[in-house]
């Protein structure tokens, strides 16, 4: 079920399409709200959701932009309170605005709390790792989401439809589990973050850093990733994320390690864990 990811990005393109109106046309949502003046406070209130909204829709994680929105019904609920307390001129229109407001201000509110890290619907983990290569080449690397199954080991294959968006499948013998997937956030050669497109029966986000290391040396890599409730209770996640996900990405981030440091990961007896190709990292890279 994506239905969170869905609603959050339905509030990006309502707080959009609010926010244009609200700069282009302000006089005519004062009338509407029952009120002929404050046409400046308007547009500026215009400008807070066309952030909300651009946030809601480009940012890996949706709560804290949906907290943000939160935030801005309270503003607006304030605002036209004003209108009832001014006198009864517009307090029709302004008591059908209130009442708006107000289940807005509740779906908001019920999903900011869902899709928050500490709340129910969410769990977060990270992790980092220090890699003998220059950042340039680790996000190369990485950023060919094909190759992502050469260092993460629940990851079957990776498809990628266009430079955004890939089509995603995990699991072991006993269960596969399919999603497609987006890339909402990207510094070249340095970080992008991702998240699940909507229709998904599994959601998460996440982002991963490339840094310099110390004194120019290497890669500084760090792994930050949001995963749903029915992410955990979907086999064969389930089973790899367990208890400890933090765990859980530290070895897929040594594995990653040792693929761009020696060409292939190395099972814990010792050998090659192989990647059907035979290619190098360096051949990855140069595609």
């Amino acid at each position: 079920m994506a239905s969170e990811h869905a609603v959050a990005r339905g509030l990006g393109w309502f707080s959009l399409g609010l926010g244009a109106a609200e700069l282009v046309a302000p006089r005519t949502i004062a009338r509407i709200v029952g009120s002929r003046n404050h046409t400046k406070l308007i547009r500026i209130f215009g400008l807070r959701e066309i952030a909300a909204g651009a946030g809601l829709l480009a940012a890996a994680r949706s709560a804290p932009w949906l907290w943000a929105r939160f935030a801005g019904d309270l503003l607006d609920i304030a605002s036209v309170g004003s209108v009832l307390r001014n006198g009864k001129k517009g307090r029709g229109k302004a008591i059908f605005s209130l009442a708006s407001l107000a289940g807005v201000t509740a779906l908001d509110a019920y999903y900011a709390k869902r899709m928050s890290g500490n709340g129910r619907m969410w769990t977060h983990a990270e992790a980092s790792i220090a890699v003998d290569r220059p950042p340039e080449e680790c996000y190369r690397f990485w950023r060919n989401l094909e190759n992502v199954p050469s260092f993460m080991s629940y990851i079957k294959s990776v498809q990628t439809t266009d430079d955004r968006l890939s089509h995603w499948v995990a699991g072991t013998d006993g269960a596969v589990i399919e999603w497609n997937s987006e890339i909402v956030r990207e510094t070249p050669d340095r970080r992008f973050a991702w998240r699940t497109t909507s229709g998904s029966d599994v959601w998460h986000s996440g982002s991963v850093d490339f840094e310099p290391g110390p004194a120019g040396r290497g890669t500084i890599v760090r792994l930050h990733m949001d995963y749903g409730k029915a992410f955990r209770s979907l086999q064969p996640i389930a089973k790899l994320i367990g208890k400890a996900p933090d765990q859980v990405l530290s070895k897929e981030l040594r594995r990653f390690k040792q693929v761009m440091e020696t060409g292939e990961v190395i099972t814990t007896e010792g050998q090659p864990a192989g990647r059907g190709s035979g290619a190098t990292w360096l051949d990855k890279i140069a595609r």
